[in-house]
Parts: structure tokens; C-alpha cells; sequence
């Protein structure tokens, strides 16, 4: 069936011509994988291409994440380097108030990274967002300690992690809508799947290298210069994913529209006029991932060893062995979400969290090595349903002129609002509460919301990006 006589009515005829091109022409082959062989379309877009558009969405959401993996995973150490005068709990919130604080700010950079997206095209934003965010990363390994500066220290740190979380606002949503705009009709959720892929591997890299100097390095050496060193690769890894970004042109949706100038000047304006419900929509479809990456991925290794009783080392295997598993769990997501559509792999993720997360935190206090270990790996299987799925559901659920802004708000702000302050609610919970199944109940609070949100939203599989 030709796709364009699918097309809605409403749609501007250089979104319906720009959808065509991509997913009707007989010239275009689909491909089973990202790296098979493909001839070029009649907008230029080829195996080559494809792969350079992966590659770049990549390296800036890995960037992104290995940051934030490093900051969650060397919590006790950084609190120790920062807040040496305070209780180790009371340290540790402060912590994480930090960590935070910082994504407070993430609303504001997806109103502002969303318009330079749908204003001036996607790889002009993205070519920004990852210089400015690895550049903040590496200055935190420069900041002197509190013992150094005093309170100077964890002032500096918050402003840094401020500007890191406003730069990063932008990276996950560009990516997204970047590879989705590229992929073949039938693989956007294979494509988008590299996103969270990518943010899964800045995870792991993470979990590895705190893990090694927690076990090479002593204590004091640990806080005195051990800490610095992750942070200081952003620089190079930052450096290389700018270059690849300036090396390729915006996808041939974007251009397309931008060539009859018909792209929205004030792209924010139109989404909350013309897009308010979907946002909502959106906003609650993220909660359920942002609660629960934050408490699966990066709070648990801190939980483990705090509250369970774990040494370091032991929660960094197995948060690490439970990463490596999560990475293949999300491309077999966005593939089977292209079989099945997007809807009923989020709202069986969301199912699944509702009935598995408090007896799952209960196997957790066992203190068993082997069953911490399969419990944070089921716990990881679920969540992929979620996360390898959200990428070509929130970008699809937008159109070409404010796609990138609904993706970077909705995104944002539900993260912003409860992802980033996950891990210090879920250490207050704990406190207050005296047990630590706590965060459990949360998680499945948060699931029980996109459940509904996901039940209200359409089916965006097989719709036209227009």
C-alpha cells in the first residue's frame, strides 16, 4: 500500500513529501539491521549515513551518562571529598541534592535546546549540547576539595553540575528524533533503540571504572585524586562526538520542511497551543522511566552498600553484570515494539512494575550475591520493555515542527520533576520510613501513572512521521 494516501488531510504537503521519500520509494531498502547493506534514497540517505547518524547520537548521550553513572556510583567518595563535615547520611543527601538540583534546570534547557532543534535544525543543537556538557564534566574534576576551598567546593559543583544538567537537556531528545527521522518506516524503534543502548554503555563504563579504583586505589587515595579521573575523559570523548555531529546534514524530514520555510518560528508557542494534550501524555509516559532508571541504574549501587550491606566491590559486579545484560535487553525492546507496537510493550513494562518491583527490593535484602545479582538483571529486563520503546514513542507522538520540542519538555520535566531526585527521595524514604523497601513502593507508584498515560495515548508505530 502506497503510504502517502495515509497521509492526513491537515498535513503540509513538505511533511507529506519529505514522509514519502523515506518510507514509500520502491528504491529504498529497508534492511534487516542498522549495518546492512542499503541504497541510498532519493534524499541521499544511505548504509554510510545511517551509521554516521548512529554513531553520533551515540557518543553524546554516552558522554552524558558516563557523568552521571560516575557521579551516583562514587556517591560515598564525593561526599567524603565535599561534605566531610557532616554525617555520612545527612553527606549523602546533600549528595544527591546536588545531583538533584542539577536536573532542576533540565526543563529550561529542553524549552531552549527544542527551539534551536525545530528553529534551526537538529544537528546544529546537538553539535552545541554535547561541547558544552563534556566541557562542564571535565571541569568538575578540577574543582578543588572542601578541605581546599571550604564551602567554595560544593558551590562549584553545583553551578558545574547546573550548566552540565541545562547542556544534557538537550542530548537524548535531539538524538532520538535525530535517528528516528533517519530510520527506515519499519526500524524506527530498532534506530531509537541506540539511544538508551548508548545511555546504558556510559552506565557500564561507569559501574567499570568505579569499580576498578575502588578496588586498586586505598581510601585516601580514592579521595584525594582517584575520583577525578573518569571525569576527565569527557574532554576527549566530548571533542570526537562534535566532530563527527558538524559532519553530517540535518535528517531529509527537517530539510525538507525547512526548505519551503515552513518550520514554526516559535516551535514551544506551538506545541503547548496545538500539542497540550500530548504533552501531558508524554510527561506521564516518562515517569515510569525516570524513577526507574534512576533507582535501578544509578541508586542501586549506593543502596546496596549502604542499606544492604554489600562492599562496594560486590555492588558494582553486580550492577555491572545487570548493565551488560540491560544494553542486548533494549535493541530486542525496540524491535519487538516495532513488531507489536509501542503501546503494548510500554503499558506491559508498566504492568510488570506494579506487580514485581516490592517483592523484588524484598529478594534484595536477602544480602545473596547470586540473587542480588538475577533480581537487578530482571529488574533491568523490565525496564528495557520501558526504555527501549520510549525513544520512537515520544518522537513519533510529535510532528516534524515541534517534534523536538514536545520530546525535550515532556522529557525534561518528568525527569527533571522525578528522575533526577529519585536517589535522594528513595535515601529519604529509607530514612524516615526505617525500611528499605521504600523506594520499591515509589517505583511502583511511578508505574502505576505512565501505565495510565501510555493507556490514553495512540498507537504511533505505524503513523507517518508528519
Amino acid at each position: 500500500m502506497n503510504q502517502s494516501n495515509n497521509t492526513p488531510a491537515g498535513t503540509p504537503a513538505s511533511e507529506r513529501s519529505a514522509t514519502t521519500s523515506l518510507t514509500t520509494d520502491p528504491r529504498i531498502d529497508l534492511g534487516p539491521t542498522l549495518s546492512g547493506q542499503e541504497r541510498p534514497d532519493p534524499s541521499g540517505v544511505g548504509r554510510k549515513t545511517r551509521n554516521k547518524v548512529v554513531a553520533a547520537s551515540f557518543i553524546g548521550n554516552f558522554v552524558e551518562w558516563f557523568d552521571y553513572a560516575v557521579y551516583g556510583y562514587l556517591a560515598v567518595t564525593i561526599t567524603a571529598v565535599f561534605f566531610p563535615e557532616t554525617d555520612p547520611t545527612t553527606g549523602l543527601m546533600l549528595t544527591f541534592a546536588l545531583f538533584a538540583i542539577s536536573f532542576l534546570i533540565r526543563p529550561l534547557g529542553g524549552f531552549v535546546w527544542g527551539h534551536l532543534g525545530d528553529k534551526f535544525g537538529r544537528r546544529e543543537a546537538l553539535s552545541w549540547s554535547i561541547l558544552i556538557m563534556s566541557a562542564a564534566t571535565f571541569c568538575i574534576a578540577l574543582i578543588p576539595s572542601y578541605a581546599t576551598i571550604g564551602i567554595w567546593a560544593p558551590i562549584l559543583l553545583l553551578i558545574v553540575r547546573v550548566v552540565q544538567g541545562f547542556s544534557a537537556s538537550g542530548e537524548y531528545a535531539g538524538a532520538s528524533a535525530f535517528l528516528v527521522e533517519y530510520a527506515p518506516a519499519n526500524r524506527r524503534g530498532l534506530y531509537a533503540a541506540v539511544v538508551p543502548a548508548s545511555t546504558a554503555t556510559g552506565l557500564l563504563l561507569g559501574s567499570l571504572l568505579a569499580g576498578l579504583l575502588t578496588s586498586m586505589l586505598e581510601t585516601e587515595q580514592m579521595e584525594s585524586w582517584g575520583w577525578r579521573l573518569p571525569f576527565l575523559l569527557a574532554a576527549p570523548m566530548g571533542l570526537i562526538g562534535r566532530y563527527i555531529r558538524t559532519k553530517l546534514e540535518d535528517s531529509p524530514v527537517f530539510k525538507e520542511l525547512a526548505k519551503e520555510d515552513d518550520a514554526v518560528k516559535a516551535p514551544v508557542s506551538a506545541l503547548f497551543k496545538n500539542h497540550w494534550r500530548q504533552l501531558i501524555q508524554a510527561v506521564g509516559a516518562v515517569l515510569l522511566n525516570a524513577v526507574g532508571f534512576y533507582l535501578i541504574l544509578s541508586f542501586m549501587p549506593t543502596h546496596l552498600h549502604e542499606n544492604i550491606g554489600l562492599s562496594q566491590t560486590a555492588a558494582y559486579v553486580a550492577t555491572t553484570v545487570a548493565l551488560a545484560t540491560y544494553i542486548g535487553f533494549i535493541f530486542l525492546m525496540g524491535m519487538l515494539s516495532d513488531r507489536l507496537g509501542r503501546k503494548k510493550v510500554l503499558m506491559t513494562a508498566s504492568i510488570l512494575f506494579v506487580l514485581l518491583t516490592v517483592p523484588a527490593f524484598m529478594l534484595l535484602e536477602t544480602g545473596n550475591f547470586l540473587i542480588i545479582v538475577l533480581v537487578q538483571i530482571m529488574l533491568g529486563a523490565m525496564l528495557s520493555l520501558n526504555d527501549g520503546t520510549l525513544p520512537s514513542y515520544l518522537a513519533e507522538m510529535f510532528p516534524t515542527r515541534v517534534r523536538y520540542s514536545g520530546f525535550a519538555v515532556s522529557f525534561n520535566l518528568s525527569n527533571a520533576l522525578f528522575g533526577g531526585t529519585a536517589p535522594f527521595v528513595a535515601t529519604v524514604l529509607i530514612a524516615t520510613s526505617g525500611t528499605v523497601l521504600a523506594p520499591g513502593w515509589y517505583l511502583m507508584g511511578a508505574a502505576v501513572i505512565s501505565l495510565i498515560a501510555v493507556a490514553c495515548s495512540v498507537e504511533t508505530s505505524k503513523k507517518p512521521l508528519a
